[in-house]
């Protein structure tokens, strides 16, 4: 069979190489005209020929079309350019798993996806699994844990199905610099450093993991020009031998699925799984009292008791996250007292919500690039029982799949009673609309600068890569 691997942009050079290595002719098709002169060459090294549709027509019996969840074209589009060929139709994350079908039977594999909360997710399970070594890809980068130290494999790397693939063969090139790597795996399996990996994906898994987690749907948002949504490309997560869903999120959108091994969580709903007795918030340490009920683990056992806990986790959503954590834990039946110690040691994610104290300020960081309206309402209930807090939005458009509604933000940012900071071009948007007294200043280091000199705390919320206001 031909395979033709649509999208060069989101990792489609990765899996072509890794088809073509195996054997099997490879076309590649790059949609959004992205490809680089180096990856070009790749391509050609290993006899990817890079081709468009309209040339499918020249081709002739099976072709197997490799495509991202967020493909702005139908199958029948496709289809249309040769409608004599017999098509099979596998998304990259479906590729993935075939690739990687002999990796890590020793290993535990966790796969974290949703819409809220990814990162910080990965980083708790990190937390409670560090004497595990863990193989880590997040927004943040691809990571290896060695006995707690950090080993930083690749920054810059997104968190596309293909990078799963790319994070393991980074992570075997530091096992032994020269192991032959042929698709992912070292001849001497015993070269490996770690025995546990958790892989972050935007839109959906791969499928490979032991749990995959759905950490929420708290935005259906439209992806692929409007012809697919969020929870459509999520629902792969179903796809993993168990499966942890926040509760509210599969009665939304996945009540229709019955998978053998699901579990779900709620900080208020006890016909989940998993659900909170009671939450004491505090910005440093929040306690909470959890309740499980019939937890259907890896191991084909039932779970249910109780366990209480201290965390970072100053707001609600972030409770939740927890809540998601200590589930898939649990499922892995990874023993309770690992889990209270792992997330008592877990202080925020730098790069996503963390606490830092400047001189005489509280500065609490909301960073990601994925905020939204509702995020922001969420970052400031935080705060909302306290007092001598400036509150500083701000940050970039054009990041992720989802953007901010401007209007929704503004009617809301005119409610509150806090001193309001704008920063940066989204600062400078809402800048222009809204009505209550404010601040912009064009620099958000600016901001920081503010609180301190007047001695006030500060919630910093930014829409943006960590990587770039890292800078600073």
């Amino acid at each position: 069979m031909n395979n033709l691997v649509i999208d060069l942009t989101h990792g489609g050079v990765k899996i072509a190489i890794s088809l073509a290595k195996k054997g099997e002719k490879t076309y590649a098709y790059d949609i959004y005209n992205t490809l680089n002169d180096i990856d070009r060459k790749m391509l050609d090294v290993y006899k990817v020929e890079v081709i468009e549709l309209t040339d499918l027509d020249k081709l002739k019996g099976d072709l197997k079309v490799i495509y991202p969840v967020h493909l702005p074209l139908t199958n029948d589009e496709i289809k249309s350019y040769n409608t004599n060929l017999n098509y099979a139709f596998k998304t990259h994350h479906e590729i993935i798993k075939e690739i990687l079908n002999e990796w890590g039977e020793d290993i535990i594999k966790i796969e974290v996806t949703g819409v809220k909360g990814k990162t910080s997710s990965v980083f708790m399970l990190k937390e409670i699994l560090i004497n595990e070594n863990p193989l880590i890809l997040s927004s943040l980068g691809a990571l290896l844990y060695e006995n707690k130290r950090e080993i930083i494999l690749k920054k810059d790397i997104s968190i596309t199905p293909a990078n799963i693939k790319e994070t393991i063969d980074l992570a075997y090139k530091i096992a032994n610099p020269i192991c032959k790597i042929a698709e992912g795996i070292c001849e001497s399996e015993n070269l490996k450093k770690y025995s546990s990996a958790i892989f972050e994906s935007s839109l959906g898994v791969s499928g490979i993991g032991d749990v995959g987690l759905l950490t929420n749907i708290v935005e259906n948002y439209p992806i692929a020009k409007n012809k697919s949504t969020a929870s459509a490309a999520k629902k792969q997560v179903f796809n993993c031998k168990s499966v942890v869903c926040e509760k509210e999120s599969y009665d939304k959108y996945y009540s229709n699925i019955k998978h053998p091994k699901l579990n779900t969580f709620s900080t208020k709903n006890n016909n989940a799984n998993l659900y909170c007795e009671n939450i004491d918030y505090d910005l440093d340490k929040t306690k909470i009292d959890i309740k499980y009920k019939d937890v259907k683990t890896v191991y084909n056992n039932k779970l249910s008791g109780k366990l209480t806990l201290k965390t970072f986790a100053p707001g609600k959503y972030h409770v939740q996250n927890v809540l998601g954590v200590v589930l898939t834990c649990l499922t892995l039946e990874i023993d309770r007292e690992k889990i209270i110690n792992g997330l008592k040691n877990y202080n925020g994610v730098t790069g996503r919500t963390n606490k830092k104290i400047i001189k005489n300020s509280t500065i609490i960081e909301e960073i990601n690039p994925g905020i939204n309206t509702e995020a922001i309402k969420k970052s400031v209930e935080m705060i909302s029982n306290l007092e001598n807090y400036l509150i500083s939005i701000g940050g970039d458009y054009g990041i992720t799949c989802e953007e901010i509604d401007e209007n929704k933000l503004v009617q809301y940012l005119n409610t509150l009673n806090t001193d309001i900071i704008l920063t940066g071009e989204v600062g400078f948007s809402i800048h222009k609309k809204l009505n209550k007294k404010h601040q912009y200043l064009e620099n958000y280091t600016d901001v920081y600068d503010l609180a301190i000199e007047n001695n006030k705390n500060l919630l910093f919320i930014y829409r943006s890569s960590y990587n770039k206001i890292s800078q600073r």
